[in-house]
Formats: C-alpha cells, sequence, structure tokens
C-alpha cells in the first residue's frame, strides 16, 4: 500500500493559484461528449509529452524548448477524437476577447492565445455527427472558477470509456516538503482497466484516493459476478494536465511531463498501447521561485515523481466517481457493495 497523499486545501488542480478549470458536456439527445479546460489567463510556462501511439494533439510543437513561444494561457481536453480539436477555437476566442494571449503588435488588444490540445476517442457512446464545436470550448471557458473541478462524467469525460468500465474526469494534489503545490486534471479513456478485475479495486492502491472516496473491498461474490456489459473499444487516450506553483524552464516542464506518465503506467494496465493517444501537458506558474543551482535538479525530480503519483491519484479518481452511460457500466454499478452508502 502507498503512503497517505499530502493534499492541498482542495485535493485538486486548483489548489495551483491562478488556475481557473472549466468542464461543459453533454449527455442528452444522443449526445455524449464534452470539453475541459484549464486556464492560466496571466500565462504559465508549458511542457507536453505525447506517449500513446494514436495521439490527437494541437499546438504541441510549440512546446518543444527550441521554439520560440515560452507561455501558454490555457490547455484544452476534449471529446470528439480530431473533430473535438475544434473545441480549442472557442477557448481562444473567450481568451482573445480578455485580452489574453500572446501579443503580435503594438496595438493594444491584438493577441493570440496559446492554447494547446488533446482529443480522446468517445464517437461509440453517442450519435455518430453529434461531436465538441468550438462553441463547447467556450462554454467550458465561460463556467471556469477556481473552486474544486466536478469530477466523473463531465466535460471532456462525459463520453470516456476506461477499458470496460465508464471513465470520467478526476482530479487531485500534493504538497511537497518545501510547500510547492502539484496538481492534475485527468480524462481517463485507456483501452486499459484501471480497475483489477480479481480484486475489484484499482491496481494503484492509494488510500488516499480509496478513503476520500469512502470505497470499500467489494463483496467478493459481487466480483466473481462481475461481467463486463460492454467489450474494450478500440480507439483510446488519457489526457491530462499537470500543473504546479514551481518556477520551471520549458525543458524541465517536459521532463515533468516524461515523468507523469508513470502515472498512467502505475494505475492502467496495459498503458501506452498502440491505441492509446496519452499526453500529458505541464503548466508551471512560476509563483515560487526556483531552488538554487545547486539543488534545482533535485528539486525538479522530486516534483516529477510527485507528478507520476498525483496523476495517477487522479486516473483512480475518474473511474470510482464517473456515472455510467449508454449501456458502458459504471465501477459503483459493477460494485455496489465497494462503495460507502
Amino acid at each position: 500500500m502507498r503512503p497517505d497523499p499530502n493534499p492541498g486545501p482542495l485535493d485538486a488542480i486548483t489548489d495551483v493559484g491562478g488556475l481557473l478549470v472549466g468542464q461543459y458536456g453533454r449527455s442528452d439527445d444522443g449526445w455524449a461528449t464534452g470539453c475541459s479546460v484549464v486556464l492560466v489567463p496571466n500565462g504559465a510556462v508549458g511542457g507536453v509529452d505525447v506517449r500513446g501511439g494514436g495521439p490527437g494533439t494541437r499546438e504541441t510543437d510549440l512546446l518543444d524548448p527550441s521554439n520560440l513561444v515560452n507561455e501558454v494561457q490555457g490547455v484544452c481536453l476534449s471529446g470528439g477524437s480530431a473533430f473535438g480539436l475544434a473545441s480549442a477555437d472557442g477557448v481562444l476566442s473567450w481568451l482573445a476577447e480578455r485580452g489574453h494571449g500572446l501579443s503580435v503588435s503594438a496595438e493594444p488588444g491584438r493577441v493570440v492565445p496559446i492554447v494547446p490540445a488533446a482529443v480522446l476517442f468517445d464517437l461509440d457512446l453517442g450519435e455518430w455527427g453529434l461531436r465538441p464545436t468550438a462553441d463547447f470550448g467556450y462554454q467550458a471557458c465561460a463556467r471556469a472558477t477556481g473552486d474544486r473541478p466536478a469530477e466523473g462524467s463531465v466535460g471532456a469525460g462525459t463520453g470516456a470509456s476506461a477499458g470496460t468500465l465508464k471513465g470520467g474526469i478526476g482530479t487531485a494534489s500534493t504538497v511537497l516538503a518545501d510547500g510547492t503545490t502539484v496538481g492534475a486534471l485527468v480524462a481517463v479513456n485507456p483501452m486499459g482497466e484501471v480497475i483489477d478485475p480479481a480484486t475489484g479495486l484499482p491496481w494503484y492502491d492509494d488510500s488516499g484516493t480509496r478513503s476520500g472516496l469512502g470505497l470499500m473491498d467489494p463483496d467478493r461474490g459481487e466480483v466473481r459476478r462481475a461481467a463486463p456489459q460492454q467489450g474494450r473499444r478500440p480507439l483510446n487516450t488519457v489526457i491530462g494536465v499537470v500543473a504546479t506553483d514551481a518556477e520551471l524552464t520549458k525543458a524541465e516542464c517536459r521532463r515533468v511531463a516524461t515523468v507523469s506518465h508513470d502515472g498512467i503506467a502505475r494505475a492502467i494496465r496495459p498503458a501506452h498501447s498502440i491505441f492509446d493517444g496519452d499526453a500529458v501537458f505541464v503548466l508551471a506558474t512560476g509563483d515560487r521561485p526556483a531552488a538554487a543551482p545547486a539543488a534545482r535538479v533535485v528539486a525538479v525530480d522530486e516534483l516529477a515523481q510527485a507528478a507520476a503519483d498525483v496523476f495517477a491519484r487522479a486516473v483512480v479518481r475518474g473511474v470510482l466517481t464517473a456515472t455510467g452511460l449508454a449501456g458502458r457500466q459504471a465501477y459503483r454499478e459493477r460494485y455496489p457493495s465497494a462503495v460507502a452508502r
């Protein structure tokens, strides 16, 4: 069993100051998709690592440390497969209307918001043709707050699946010994399973997540009887954002993103398949000064290791909080005895 985490006050990505999260989705009238946005209107240094074999992304090349732009104003996570990349257009519009973005002119207000994006496949739960549009991204921004984000089948997690169970949005945070905060928001839609079918419990055995959700060991008879109503879908993805108030360079953000993928491997089996488009973005607001040069490498590595655990915990929460949709069973439906009354 892993040690209890040391979460922030909200145990959410919004424990990192300056971040806003907004979500918009539809699960009515044949819809089963949505969009989640993480906004940093004042800008944050960004990085990304794309590890899956079937990614759907936008503006990831810009985050290469060798390229020009240093800061982003948000990240867009969306359903709809490649069609869902249109959600980011709405995020750009919302930010530009408020003057947030890269200044490209001496004329005031002429800015280009930098909004990397990634999408997951959810086209099989709803009606074909009902996909996120730019309005989804705009509506998500209009709902953005610094409160604890909703989890489960909301936003980009509306139509998500996790192996043979319903997937969803999960979030978590931790505060390091030096006071640095690390948080994650994850849309959980992998081909692999988050739940061990032999026990009915998450592969990632984190007592902090379980106790926080009132999760108990499921009845053994219930575990034996559990039978998936639907098989794994052929196209998948885990996409998420890690944020920190530490001061990081673009190269350090990418290193944290790389290590954060370990959270996927800890929580999902199998992970990073050829059918997954796994992508992790990292945002660093820089509100906390960087460690002294002699200690900086160690500090960044400790932050990255913490990010992997936070990401794994958010993955588990995304599944445990999901609700069933279109015949895709939720965890609480398959293992009702595990959910505290």
